[in-house]
């Protein structure tokens, strides 16, 4: 069974870094996925660790474009002043030191851009991890790709977008975040402020954030929770097979809002909403708001903290001007006050 699994996070990384990575070897990529399987497989080698260190300096400029794109190791980016990329870098193996100098750091910096990557050598079971800690420019973009590492991210002002197949993302302050995903971990981030999308997703894990304003959001997770606080956008879609999924802030109005969720519950918590149409499915589960609701376009209202029994509802709230689309096959359905 442990093999079985191996192959198949084999093909997942491949199929996610062949669709990320942009400019590295997909040789070169395969066989350094095969090596980080084969270590997974074998498990940890025993003897001292060995390791080797790398840092450089290179001016960007306080508006250019920084890449990361690693295969086994942790990812470390913070927002610093000045107008270089200050890159550290330490390089560990299990073996024989010898295996250190058969993994490469290249860095390349021309027009504007710092692009870092670890190159593997093919044909070679190479038991070493990099970890990545970079300083850059506030104001750059910022592009991170991992196969098995975590991904820490904050301060960044320009556009972010940060993947790894298997490891968490953690983003902080990153008002122009656009992407963020993880095969195998958790996606948290907050301190999003953008008149454009945003897309979070998680495979096996779940996804977090907090202070997020933005024009569109998309979550999707697999078996995870989606929590979403102190939030406003004009479109959401929302998904999870196996987990909750919550939203708390305020919707506009002609918003969209859509939250589907096959095992788990969906909570909606608003902040003086200016009114929505609600349609609410739920196979084995009750349905309840705090607002008062026009159901099925009779004139009665519903007050105070109803408890509708319907597995499937349409009803309005004020102007009924936001759309809000509920659904799920095995939860509650809750829209409450704040």
């Amino acid at each position: 069974m442990r093999l079985t699994f191996s192959f198949v996070l084999a093909g997942v990384a491949l199929g996610a870094v062949s669709a990320a990575a942009q400019g590295p070897d997909p040789r070169e990529l395969r066989d350094a996925v095969r090596h980080a399987v084969t270590r997974a497989y074998q498990g940890r080698y025993t003897g001292q660790e060995q390791t080797d260190r790398f840092s450089g300096k290179y001016r960007i400029g306080r508006d250019g474009r920084v890449s990361i794109q690693n295969i086994s190791g942790d990812i470390t980016v913070t927002a610093g002043s000045g107008d270089e990329v200050s890159v550290e870098a330490v390089k560990r193996a299990r073996r024989d030191r010898s295996q250190l100098d058969q993994v490469r750091i290249e860095v390349d910096n021309a027009a504007g851009r710092v692009d870092i990557r670890t190159s593997y050598p093919r044909l070679n079971n190479v038991n070493v991890s990099v970890d990545y800690t970079v300083t850059v420019p506030t104001g750059v973009s910022v592009e991170l790709h991992s196969v098995s590492g975590s991904v820490r991210l904050s301060g960044v002002r320009g556009v972010v977008r940060a993947e790894t197949v298997s490891g968490n993302v953690t983003l902080t302050d990153t008002p122009k975040l656009e992407v963020a995903k993880s095969v195998s971990g958790d996606v948290s981030f907050s301190g999003v402020s953008t008149d454009t999308d945003v897309s979070i997703a998680s495979v096996s894990g779940s996804v977090r954030g907090r202070s997020v304003k933005a024009h569109g959001l998309e979550f999707n997770s697999v078996s995870g929770d989606v929590m979403i606080s102190d939030v406003t956008c004009d479109r959401l879609g929302a998904k999870s097979v196996s987990g909750a999924i919550e939203y708390s802030g305020s919707i506009t109005k002609a918003g969209r809002y859509d939250m589907n969720s096959h095992s788990g519950s969906v909570r909606l918590t608003l902040i003086n909403p200016p009114g929505f149409e609600v349609t609410a499915n739920t196979f084995s589960g009750s349905i309840r708001s705090d607002f008062p609701l026009t159901i099925g376009g009779d004139s009665d209202r519903r007050g105070g903290r109803p408890e509708i029994t319907s597995r499937s509802i349409r009803a309005t709230f004020g102007d009924g001007s936001a759309t809000l689309t509920l659904r799920t096959f095995s939860g509650n359905i809750v829209i409450e006050k704040r």
